[in-house]
């Protein structure tokens, strides 16, 4: 930060001049492409509307190291390519002018996405118009002290990806042991989850969202907590899994929740509760692994209660149910827990960024 002080003093000491970001960048909406088009046998990510290429394409249209303002779909997010692309119709690339770090102009953007998301035009397809964002007043100071401060920042974007990257291989380490810990032989009886679980479904009670009442206590619906409500009819720890909606994962696996305190449950999730010499700990573990494509039926997909009952589970002796739990919720506490595990380091760090940006990047206006 002294680098970047002294910098100031000795490039702006008057203040730093601003300008519409139109009159210093080129702000040019991609081209559309077909499904059909796109092809994983090619080369160059397709950007249209968000964080995840939509695909790839033979060809690019925009060089590489370059930022985009989406403009449907995640409209108002700032993505920045560090290979050369393909923009959509549904991106704005920003190509800069003259005296003007490519990156700088990515972390001013970003700090305007509250902005850019608040300008988005509703009515037919949500999308932002090209002059919202040649509009953006930018701080222009001397290229060194841009680059400086793409220095500092980059340095926290950098610690970022390489947690998020430890997180995904902790992620595949947590499924891998997962699958091995709750493959079972002949070795293990097996029962099924009507007996193994109390199945509360009786005691769910629906209410529609006109006739709910803020309140402390979550309500929960097929794949999480929907609302907030000022009463509770469990209270405890419980399993629910999705009934109808959202039932079914992307590897085929049964949509859960685990659900502690006092809560309120709708009728889009079965509730089930722990018996005696089977932990509900391990039954959750277990379901994460089994494959529930051929007890899901109808449109929207429903698991009926009888289909859920009938599912098998093995009952290994308590003390290996509670050691295999023990293993996972450790994983699972590094993978998931938003207090103390990855994902808390992450967001932490995330704020760390956002708030040096937002520093670094407000400066004193130069007078006319």
């Amino acid at each position: 930060m002294s680098k970047l002080d002294e910098l100031i003093a000795e490039l702006c000491p008057e203040g730093v001049e601003y300008k519409c970001l139109g009159k210093v960048c080129n702000v040019l909406r991609g081209k559309r492409l077909t499904k059909k088009e796109l092809s994983e046998q090619y080369q160059y990510p397709v950007f249209h509307g968000g964080l995840i290429p939509l695909g790839k394409y033979k060809d690019y249209n925009r060089k590489a190291n370059q930022t985009m303002v989406i403009n449907t779909g995640s409209v108002g997010e700032v993505v920045w390519s560090a290979v050369p692309f393909w923009s959509s119709d549904g991106t704005f690339t920003i190509e800069t002018q003259g005296n003007i770090d490519n990156r700088f102009v990515y972390h001013f953007l970003k700090s305007q996405e509250p902005y850019l998301k608040s300008q988005k035009r509703e009515g037919g397809v949500p999308t932002i118009d090209r002059d919202v964002i040649e509009k953006i007043q930018i701080p222009i100071p001397p290229l060194p002290i841009q680059q400086e401060i793409v220095r500092i920042l980059d340095t926290f974007t950098e610690l970022e990806a390489e947690l998020e990257a430890e997180l995904e291989e902790r992620k595949k380490q947590y499924e891998y042991y997962r699958d091995k810990l709750l493959t079972f032989g002949d070795e293990v009886e097996f029962s099924n989850i009507g007996e193994s679980c109390e199945i509360l479904d009786s005691q769910r009670k629906p209410v529609t969202k006109k006739d709910r009442s803020g309140g402390i206590y979550p309500y929960y619906g097929a794949n999480g907590i929907q609302d907030y409500v000022d009463n509770f009819i469990f209270d405890g720890t419980y399993l629910l899994v999705g009934e109808d909606g959202s039932v079914i994962k992307e590897d085929n696996s049964p949509v859960l929740t685990w659900a502690k305190g006092k809560i309120w449950v709708n009728n889009h999730a079965h509730v089930l509760g722990e018996k005696q010499n089977v932990l509900l700990r391990f039954i959750y573990y277990y379901l994460q692994t089994i494959d529930v494509r051929s007890i899901v039926r109808g449109t929207p997909p429903k698991i009926n209660q009888q289909k859920l009952r009938n599912i098998p589970i093995p009952i290994p002796p308590l003390s290996e149910q509670q050691r295999i739990v023990a293993i996972l919720d450790r994983f699972d506490a590094l993978c998931n827990d938003l207090t103390s595990g990855l994902p808390a380091e992450i967001e932490a760090r995330r704020k760390q960024y956002e708030y040096y940006r937002d520093k670094l990047l407000t400066f004193r206006e130069a007078k006319a």
